[in-house]
């Protein structure tokens, strides 16, 4: 569910490390390389084994992070209260489930199987703000209709003032050249059986893989009212029906700055890798104890959490429209079973290949003719899941 998320994560840390020492155009080689410990940590208010993923920075060439096995980590509070984590795949997971409290502060320690040693500073449990709704909105976006996922939430005591945003995103696909029947072949010949198995209707999902942030840092009240999503009308992922699920975090300031320093290097409003204004490297609240200097990447965040679904169909905010286009043409090829060579039309041997290799698709005949189309287009189970979620509700 996170991974997109970590990609992104990845990249940027990587692209942090590389900025240390980049100060002419394109130095993007691996003798720029420097290794880093990489921590990603968000201890929530949620009653649950909560999280810990530390890895390296790795080289260009390299497919992805190094995960930090065999390491001892634990949080401790200001009362002394330690909470162990185990490794778990390529994460630490708490050994018990447990949640983080107003009035406490809490520290993450990382002793890697080194030995070197790590903490983080003092972090405590940001504001408690739920979200108070989530509502679908009809917008216009630079120009492009479409409906906004808007957050709301308000904090009368205006002391939240950082938001930061997740969603998964789940949408039903129907394949719009689907027939319940499917075509095979020995070499020689044709056969229609019927379908086995659901083919038509499935589900696709996607997480975000950006960091979406707001603040109310300078209105008169702490009060949210932010589109944390925007879909074009002509998006095939709303034609049907389509669900969000969105995760709120209330941060600090510190771990608001943070996150927004990292979207900014990224290239959504920062600088460029490739320019000479390279904005160098900064620090999270991550230190080595053995080496102030050494450099640590990622935050040891604290925040309170809250998260909400709701369901739309397309009719239901674009009443009497046309649907959106699917996502590719879906034109039908017709082939003309025969191996007449003096006649043009026959097309036995192609047929018989795009049937062989499921290049094409049955979705007719008539006899001698066949009607054949491309295979995401009678098939949804080649780019979604025929599995229907458990929360779906339609």
């Amino acid at each position: 569910m996170r991974k997109m998320k970590r990609i992104f994560f990845y990249k940027m840390v990587l692209l942090l490390v590389l900025m240390t020492s980049c100060t002419e155009q394109y130095a993007l080689q691996t003798n720029t390389f420097e290794d880093a410990l990489v921590v990603e940590a968000t201890l929530t208010n949620e009653l649950k084994k909560q999280e810990i993923k530390i890895t390296h920075t790795y080289r260009l060439e390299e497919d992805g992070p190094k995960f930090e096995s065999g390491a001892n980590v634990y949080v401790t509070d200001d009362l002394g209260t330690q909470y162990d984590f185990v490794e778990d795949g390529e994460r630490y997971l708490s050994v018990t489930d447990f949640e983080a409290v107003p009035g406490r502060t809490y520290r993450l320690n990382i002793v890697t199987a080194q030995g070197k040693t790590y903490h983080s500073t003092g972090e405590a449990l940001s504001t408690v703000n739920p979200m108070k709704e989530m509502v679908p909105t009809v917008m216009n976006v630079n120009g492009e209709r479409g409906v906004g996922i808007v957050v709301k939430s308000y904090d009368p005591a205006n002391s939240s003032k950082y938001y930061r945003y997740e969603y998964e995103e789940t949408y039903k696909v129907i394949a719009p050249m689907w027939d319940d029947e499917r075509a095979i072949t020995d070499g020689e010949g044709i056969g229609i059986i019927p379908r086995v198995g659901e083919s038509k209707t499935c589900y696709g999902t996607q997480i975000s893989n950006e960091i979406i942030q707001t603040t109310t840092n300078t209105f008169s009240e702490d009060r949210v009212n932010f589109p944390v999503r925007f879909i074009s009308n002509k998006n095939y992922i709303i034609t049907h029906r389509y669900s969000i699920f969105v995760r709120q975090y209330v941060q600090s300031l510190a771990a608001y700055t943070f996150y927004k320093t990292l979207k900014e290097i990224s290239g959504n409003g920062g600088g460029s890798l490739l320019s000479q204004q390279q904005p160098g490297f900064f620090y999270g609240n991550m230190s080595a104890d053995d080496n102030p200097v050494e450099k640590v990447l990622g935050f040891f965040e604290v925040a309170s959490v809250s998260s909400d679904r709701i369901f739309f169909n397309y009719e239901d905010l674009f009443p009497g429209e046309p649907l959106p286009p699917y996502f590719r043409e879906c034109d039908i090829r017709s082939f003309k079973f025969c191996f007449n060579f003096s006649d043009p039309d026959c097309k036995g041997a192609a047929l018989l290949s795009v049937i062989g290799s499921n290049s094409l698709l049955y979705f007719d005949d008539s006899g001698l003719m066949y009607f054949m189309v491309p295979p995401d287009c009678g098939d949804c189970r080649l780019f979604s899941s025929n599995i229907r979620p458990l929360f779906w509700i339609d």
